[in-house]
């Protein structure tokens, strides 16, 4: 693959994992009023609306904003510019590792949109077991993780099938 296709492709799946999450955020803004539920799947999902001040699992969420701001700030960009540089040096036959780069850029970018806007982040996704709730999350935030998958089993096999 041409250097410069790479990057398109990047831009693209970057796009749309943007686009797909700020549209799903906006439509939770729109039709689910703040701390509201509606049940999808009863006793194991609900769309929801709720506020992420914090990180991952509300990670520094009791810390002030200035605070917040500052630290997702600078870690978001720190990340974006090391998923760049990586996927730069990455060899153009890791096609998974590639897109693997792609998925976090792309939430990191969706949730830092949220951060910028809002300064917080918008979560929607609900998933419970009975009384056991796992912390509501986004598309973005979804992205990331999946991203961070394929990351850790390309360091742990060192390389994945495409």
């Amino acid at each position: 693959m041409v250097p410069s296709r790479r990057y398109l492709y990047l831009a693209l799946a970057v796009g749309t994992i943007v686009a797909l999450d700020q549209t799903a955020k906006a439509l939770v803004l729109a039709r689910i009023p703040l701390y509201q539920a509606i049940p999808v799947i009863e006793g194991l999902f609900n769309l929801t609306h709720v506020l992420n001040p914090g990180g991952a699992f509300g990670f520094l969420a009791g810390q002030g904003p200035v605070v917040r701001h500052l630290l997702f700030g600078v870690a978001t960009f720190l990340a974006v510019g090391l998923i760049l540089y990586y996927f730069h040096r990455t060899p153009r036959e890791y096609r998974a590792l590639s897109a693997a780069f792609a998925l976090i850029l792309g939430g990191a970018i969706g949730n830092l949109i949220d951060r910028l806007r809002f300064g917080q982040v918008i979560d929607f996704l609900d998933f419970y077991l009975g009384p056991y709730h796992w912390p509501a999350f986004n598309i973005a935030d979804s992205a990331i993780t999946v991203g961070i998958g394929i990351f850790i089993g390309h360091l742990i096999f060192n390389r994945l099938p495409d």
